[in-house]
């Protein structure tokens, strides 16, 4: 029995060992085959990176306002009777808007023109007598003051008419018209806003670092979102003062020429405040940035030879980089690249240092330095 059971061990440890000799030798030719074994050159896009000099400015978020604008309202209380304007109507200086009811002013109009008339002729009256000394001096003087009460209450009801003909006090474009015919309207009460959209103010805030670098005169570019395709041009004619203690900012004013008035008071727009200088950078695509925690990275594309075929190859090499300002699409390179060094622009998260690429730029990302996406 205990032959038997030493028969079957050996008979079983030498079946393992021939398993084991055969599975040893597939690693083996596993290892050796995966060593000669090359990887096919991945196809990337690349950009060739150059010198340039930035226009430095400084960006800011503004509020557009009216240079000439107010609400017209009733300087007098009465009944309307006439409307002379539309909403949204470009009026002129001086041009009839609102007619109220002036019935009781014009009757005591003519009460009071009458009587400034019959005080005249007293006054006339009065001198010819004094000439052959039928009156005194006293009644001339009292003549001559009635006079002037009858002609004084005369403008004064002259100006109460005036007041009841609401008029435009300059040039300019009417909002939504506020009164309706018939309506009696008290002392104050709205009829429209009025304003002059040939220019604007666009006022914006800069931190207190920078206020310093801002000067009156200097330019400012603006842009809306409602007509991304415009910009408007200005100067800054303001700089506050004071400096918010609360933000530690202070406020800036342009006024920007607004020829088709696209841009409207209350309005949110985008600023930028030109500064003199520009600053050389070496600019390429966010897209070639490997962000990473432990430092940011490209890839490099070098030409290298290889020794057994003699062919010249494209290999990458990553090169850790030290990245400045954004503008658009694109990233200035502060240290770590050269001047004429080409990057990988796309799928850099995937490559790996030392690994052959062909490059094909026909699917290449098309960066801008102000992109404006059509679906966005």
């Amino acid at each position: 029995m205990l032959k038997k059971i030493l028969i079957a061990g050996i008979a079983v440890s030498l079946l393992v060992g021939v398993l084991v000799f055969v599975k040893l030798g597939q690693f083996a030719a596993m290892g050796d085959a995966a060593s000669k074994m090359t990887f096919p050159p991945e196809t990337v896009t690349s950009f060739s990176a150059s010198e340039q000099y930035w226009e430095q400015f400084i960006p800011a978020t503004a509020s557009v306002s009216a240079v000439h604008g107010v609400l017209v309202s009733a300087e007098a209380a009465g009944r309307v009777t006439k409307i002379s304007f539309d909403s949204d109507d470009t009026v002129k200086e001086g041009q009839v808007l609102v007619l109220l009811d002036s019935s009781s002013e014009n009757a005591q109009l003519a009460s009071n023109t009458a009587s400034a008339a019959q005080a005249r002729a007293d006054l006339k009256r009065v001198r010819s007598l004094i000439a052959r000394n039928l009156v005194s001096e006293d009644a001339v003087d009292r003549a001559t003051t009635h006079v002037k009460e009858t002609e004084a209450q005369v403008e004064v009801i002259k100006a109460s008419l005036d007041k009841k003909t609401i008029r435009a006090p300059f040039a300019g474009r009417l909002g939504i018209r506020q009164v309706n015919q018939g309506q009696i309207l008290s002392i104050g009460d709205p009829i429209a806003a009025l304003q002059m959209l040939n220019r604007v103010y666009v006022d914006f805030s800069v931190p207190q670092q920078k206020m310093l670098q801002i000067k009156r005169n200097m330019k400012v570019r603006v842009k809306s979102d409602s007509t991304p395709d415009d910009i408007f041009n200005g100067v800054i004619t303001a700089v506050n003062l004071e400096v918010d203690p609360l933000t530690r900012n202070v406020k800036v004013r342009s006024v920007v020429e607004n020829p088709d008035e696209k841009l409207r008071t209350g309005m949110f727009v985008n600023v930028e405040l030109i500064l003199p200088e520009t600053k050389k950078v070496l600019p390429i695509p966010a897209t070639s940035v490997l962000y990473a925690p432990f430092g940011n990275s490209v890839f490099v594309i070098d030409e290298k030879k290889d020794e057994e075929s003699g062919e010249t190859q494209k290999v990458l090499r990553q090169q850790f980089v030290i990245l400045g300002q954004k503008r658009g699409d694109y990233v200035d390179v502060t240290d770590g690249l050269k001047n004429g060094e080409t990057v990988v622009t796309s799928g850099v998260f995937k490559l790996r240092s030392g690994s052959s690429v062909v490059i094909d730029n026909k699917l290449a990302p098309e960066a801008s330095l102000e992109p404006n996406p059509k679906d966005s």
